[in-house]
């Protein structure tokens, strides 16, 4: 008797362990991955931008992440129409600030293995002629959805040459990439906004975020936003070797009663300020007035991948962040 109810509780473990083999596979089969078009870092343009002579009349070599292209400066430089060619906007571009042409390049394609991947620097762009100018920023590499507005005139606005987001109806469970980072130790952040460089106290750190936004615009062309779902992590250590398939979840509607909520994942002001291309064409302040609900529907996604944490022309020189394969989940 003993040996047939040793041998059915076996039985019946085995019969359970493999009802929930049965279960997660099941789950796992219902996750749909979708890569990003131009996400796998395999396809670039390659841009040559000529520098002013005042400058020394370099020829420099800046990369878009797109389709496989070469566009010469033979014929002068050009500004590169990004809506149509893309959907990626890259902390690369092309600037006329007052009549001088500098190419700014922090984001470009790395060998990993048989194919590439990414490589996002935080470093310093200066524009230095004598008795005429001396501008130095502090720019993180960066790839976010959306378009820059080419050619950049200004450092006083940096946000005023990005048209940040793409239109979006989805709602992914997650965003999933291979990534791997070099973040400083030191508390110290350099500010250099265009005149004059100082550093602050803090910690600069690589980040990957998205906001699902439903857009309207007023009659006036203001354009305003609920924050339909949220994802933003940062990464306050150095991660030397590749972390595959690393896995951000996305949680909709008000995320600030979740126990992990930071101040840095809410709506602007304090999650950023970016700007849109209004129905007019004239770029202004995306504003966020609420969150949605989970029931909402976004019309629009903001999809940043950064070496830096920090505003614009803030950052720890010499951080770097490397990506892959980037894929949303459904």
């Amino acid at each position: 008797m003993l040996m047939i109810l040793s041998f059915t509780k076996k039985l019946m473990k085995k019969i359970i362990l493999g009802l929930l083999l049965v279960v997660v596979n099941f789950v796992s089969a219902q996750e749909r991955i979708v890569p990003l078009k131009y996400g796998d870092m395999e396809s670039w343009t390659v841009r040559y931008i000529k520098e002013s002579n005042l400058l020394g009349g370099k020829i420099k070599t800046l990369y878009i992440l797109g389709p496989t292209d070469t566009i010469d400066c033979i014929k002068g430089n050009k500004p590169y129409t990004f809506a149509g060619n893309t959907i990626w906007g890259i902390s690369n571009a092309y600037a006329n600030v007052m009549g001088v042409a500098k190419g700014a390049n922090t984001t470009q394609p790395e060998r990993r293995g048989n194919g590439w991947c990414a490589r996002l620097d935080t470093r310093m762009e200066t524009v230095r002629v004598l008795g005429m100018l001396d501008i130095r920023v502090a720019i993180a590499g960066t790839l976010f959805l959306g378009a820059v507005i080419e050619p950049v005139r200004s450092a006083n606005d940096p946000y005023g040459s990005i048209d940040m987001g793409i239109p979006f109806t989805q709602k992914p469970k997650a965003i999933m990439l291979d990534l791997k980072a070099r973040v400083s130790e030191k508390r110290v952040v350099t500010k250099a906004l265009g005149v004059g460089v100082s550093t602050i106290e803090g910690h600069d750190e690589p980040e990957v975020y998205i906001y699902l936004q439903k857009r309207w615009e007023d009659k006036d062309g203001n354009i305003y936003a609920k924050r339909i779902g949220t994802a933003r992590q940062r990464f306050p250590k150095s991660i030397p070797e590749w972390q595959n398939d690393h896995r951000i979840n996305i949680h909709y509607g008000d995320i600030t009663k979740r126990s992990d909520f930071k101040k840095y994942q809410g709506l602007f002001p304090d999650g950023g300020e970016f700007k849109a291309k209004n129905s007019k064409g004239q770029m202004v302040y995306i504003r966020e007035v609420d969150w949605g609900t989970s029931e909402d529907v976004p019309t629009h996604v903001i999809l940043m991948i950064s070496a830096g944490c920090y505003p614009a022309f803030h950052g720890a020189l010499g951080n770097a962040l490397w990506v892959d394969n980037v894929r949303f989940i459904y």
